[in-house]
């Protein structure tokens, strides 16, 4: 969300805020990739098995080979092999490898978008014009009112006008 508020466009999964992000700034000003909830719910249903996505898509078997090979950590070889553990041996509890081909086009997509500068600053113009309703006041007034249980206090007297000494 900071980074929308600020004009940044949203590469995400169509989950948690990204589903509010894109209901504000429209379908055209995100970019949204992989597995829908559905889906998700699908995939671990029929028994979701990583091995299948790494054996599937060689650039993505590359990438992981390289990362739990030590291509990226010379010095240390075996540092990011948890990593490759999680994914591969782990079952890969979020669906990453999943999400991985849907990813590498969406990115693409982003390339794409980004050639076109006029397009590229309208959507993230459009971005911050529409993030109104991710503002503190109305998150706090919202805590305030469906978490905390707590009433507003008005704020009574006006301090402008008064002179400092």
């Amino acid at each position: 969300m900071k980074f929308a508020l600020n004009g940044a466009l949203t590469i995400g999964t169509l989950d948690g805020a990204n589903i509010e992000i894109k209901e504000e700034v429209g379908e055209g000003n995100i970019f949204i990739f992989g597995l829908t909830a559905s889906q998700v719910a699908d995939v671990k249903r029929s028994g979701y098995n990583p091995l299948e996505y790494y054996n599937r898509n060689p650039d993505l078997k590359k990438a992981i080979d390289m990362i739990g090979g030590g291509y990226f950590s010379p010095e240390n070889p075996s540092l990011f092999k948890p990593i490759v553990d999680s994914l591969i041996e782990g079952g890969d509890q979020y669906l990453l490898l999943a999400d991985y081909a849907s990813y590498v086009e969406c990115q693409e997509r982003v390339s794409e978008a980004y050639r076109d500068r006029d397009e590229w600053a309208r959507k993230s113009i459009l971005n911050v014009a529409n993030m109104g309703k991710f503002s503190t006041d109305r998150t706090i007034k919202e805590y305030a009112d469906e978490i905390w249980g707590v009433a507003s206090v008005p704020i009574t007297g006006s301090t402008t006008g008064r002179k400092r000494r």
